[in-house]
This record gives structure tokens, C-alpha cells and sequence, in this order.
């Protein structure tokens, strides 16, 4: 099992540190750094700078949002940053939610399958650098009627391929993951609960005529070590209840579903109420200890070697680490934590 960091978002006030703790980890031997966006920083420019701070690991997109771009622009984007980087781009895609893609973007949540779907077969076939002819729902290319013709990449990436991630969490989305890419980008992935993540991606490989050997298995997880076990559970109570209770509408939150998947349907009520209504201290306080112990790795250094050996057993093939604290020297002693737990469990 391999080891990645997610730097999250850029601009929030730990912007030398990103760069800081992405060259600990290319130091330390971690195979991918990750940098996501919203609606602030975007990825792909940090992505290109920690590149050139770097030697040895890859970068990668957690994510770059569909709405935000059209499925060209990626193609260009990623051939661009693969590159630049000397071969080192993962791409990773997401739908993004109905509020950031209607709000921000202007582009309408509607069959978010099918646009991911043709999506994908656009960037697969601007990325082979044939001439570009599509006809779909979304996207007709050229534009029929018009001075437009069929024209090819320019850019000659480093390789022949580069590995597209799809960030899922619904049952049909992960079905779907498995079938057209190359890897998953997860979240709130508990080994007791693998069956609900990887028995869609599994059809979805089969629908292929695959399994899941050489699929990257790439949940995001936080890290918080220490002593003391539910501190470090307490430091990840505001990040839970924020995705379980604001991200997103009361009727589309695709992680307050997911934990409601995860059997705690009561727990996800209470926070989702909470946060909606601004109290964040209680949405915080409702999230359970046993669902942040279940999703992140606690504790002691042994303690974590243990929840890592967990995710290896379930099938993961990279743990993405998200690093707790706001200092730089805490992001990375958890970096530094991350590699010694990996080699006491035997996995490195």
C-alpha cells in the first residue's frame, strides 16, 4: 500500500506551509500529492507549483470540478501538467454538488452519470490526439452548421496515458467509477464498511471486463496522532460535521447519505439539523467517536499501524493522508507518523 497527502485547498492561510509539507512528503517517499477546489484556489495552478518545488512525487487533481471546465480544457489541462511535471499528473474528476455547479458555475445538476460518463469519453479521446469528433448529449464537437472542423491535442503528453481518478460516493457513481476509469478517489472510507464502496466498483470493473487488480483504490483519510485518542478524535469533529451537515442542501448531501449508509441514520440527522441551523459547536459535539475512529487513523503510532493494516486488508492500494493540525511542524509529524506506522504494519 502507498502512501498520498492531500494538501486540500489553497488560500487558507497555510500557503508556504502546502509547499512545505508537499516537499516532507516527496522526501519521505509518499507516491502522490493532491491539491482540491471549490470555489477559491483552483488545483490546477497549484498543482503546477508544487510540481516544480518537487522532485519525485506525482500530482494529482482531488478535484478538478466538470462543471468548471469543458471536458477539452481538462484534456488540455492535464496533457499541460503531465508535462510540465515530467510524467508525474494523475487527473481526477468530480461532479462537484448542485449548489457549487448551479451557484458557482451556472451549470445546471442534472444527470450528473451521463455528463460524467461522456465526460470522460471526450477527454479519452482528445488525450489520443486523433481529431476530435463527438456527438453527444452535452457536447457536440465541432459545433455542426459552423467554421468549426475536427482538430487534435497539440500537446505531447509524457505518456501515452494518464490515470483518470473519479471521486464517488453513490452506489451508481461508484458503479459507474469502476467501469470508465482508472482509479477512485474516496472519502469517510471505513475498512468495516469496504462493502458499500467496493462491491459497486467491482460491478462496474466487471461491466468492463475487469476486476479490480491495477485499479487504484485511493481513499483520502485523516490523520491525527497522539497519546491521547480522543483528542485526536476531537480535532476531527468540525471537518465531519461540516461535509455530513453542510455540504450541500438538507435533500442533496452526498455524505450525510453515505454516513446514513453507514448506519448512523440518527447521528446524520442531528448534525445535518444542527449545522443548517448555524449551530456548529452541536453539530460538532453530535458526531459520533466510534464514526471519526472508524474513518480516520488515532492515536499512537502502533494504533495506526493497525487501522492502516485494516485499510490494506479492505483492498486499498494508496491511503491519501489529510494531516490534522494548522502548525507546520504538526502536518509534518503526521507525515512522518504516516511512513513509521506503514513500516511498523509491514505494508511499505
Amino acid at each position: 500500500m502507498r502512501l498520498g497527502i492531500n494538501l486540500g485547498y489553497w488560500g487558507l492561510g497555510m500557503d508556504a506551509d502546502n509547499i512545505a509539507v508537499a516537499q516532507e512528503a516527496d522526501r519521505l517517499g509518499y507516491s502522490v500529492c493532491w491539491a482540491a477546489e471549490a470555489y477559491g484556489s483552483d488545483a490546477a495552478t497549484v498543482l503546477s507549483y508544487v510540481a516544480a518545488k518537487t522532485e519525485r512525487i506525482d500530482v494529482g487533481s482531488a478535484i478538478f470540478q466538470i462543471p468548471a471546465r469543458t471536458p477539452t480544457m481538462t484534456a488540455m489541462t492535464a496533457a499541460t501538467l503531465d508535462t510540465l511535471s515530467g510524467g508525474r499528473f494523475r487527473l481526477g474528476l468530480g461532479v462537484s454538488g448542485p449548489q457549487v455547479s448551479e451557484g458557482w458555475y451556472g451549470v445546471k445538476f442534472d444527470k450528473p452519470l451521463a455528463r460524467t460518463r461522456e465526460y470522460v469519453e471526450i477527454i479519452r479521446k482528445a488525450m489520443s490526439r486523433e481529431r476530435l469528433v463527438h456527438e453527444g448529449t452535452n457536447w457536440t464537437l465541432p459545433l455542426p452548421g459552423g467554421p468549426g472542423k475536427p482538430i487534435k491535442l497539440t500537446v505531447h503528453p509524457v505518456r501515452e496515458h494518464i490515470p483518470l481518478y473519479i471521486a464517488a460516493i453513490g452506489p451508481k457513481n461508484l458503479e459507474q467509477t469502476g467501469e470508465i476509469a482508472d482509479g477512485w478517489l474516496g472519502i469517510f472510507f471505513a475498512p468495516e464498511h469496504a462493502a458499500l464502496s467496493l462491491e459497486p466498483l467491482r460491478a462496474g470493473r466487471a461491466k468492463a471486463g475487469q476486476t479490480l487488480d491495477g485499479f487504484d483504490l485511493c481513499p483520502t483519510v485523516a490523520i491525527s496522532p497522539g497519546e491521547d485518542v480522543k483528542a485526536a478524535a476531537d480535532s476531527q469533529r468540525s471537518y465531519t460535521a461540516l461535509y455530513i451537515g453542510g455540504m450541500g442542501s438538507k435533500e442533496k448531501n452526498f455524505y450525510n447519505q453515505l454516513t446514513r449508509r453507514m448506519g448512523y441514520e440518527q447521528a446524520a440527522d442531528e448534525i445535518q439539523e444542527r449545522y443548517l441551523a448555524k449551530d456548529y459547536a452541536g453539530a460538532a459535539a453530535a458526531v459520533p467517536y466510534d464514526l471519526i475512529d472508524a474513518t480516520s487513523l488515532l492515536g499512537p503510532t502502533a494504533r495506526i499501524a493497525d487501522r492502516m493494516q485494516a485499510y490494506a486488508d479492505a483492498g486499498v492500494t494508496t491511503l491519501t493522508l489529510a494531516p490534522a493540525g494548522f502548525t507546520l511542524e504538526e502536518r509534518i509529524a503526521a507525515l512522518r507518523t504516516g511512513v513509521e506506522a506503514l513500516e511498523l504494519a509491514g505494508l511499505a
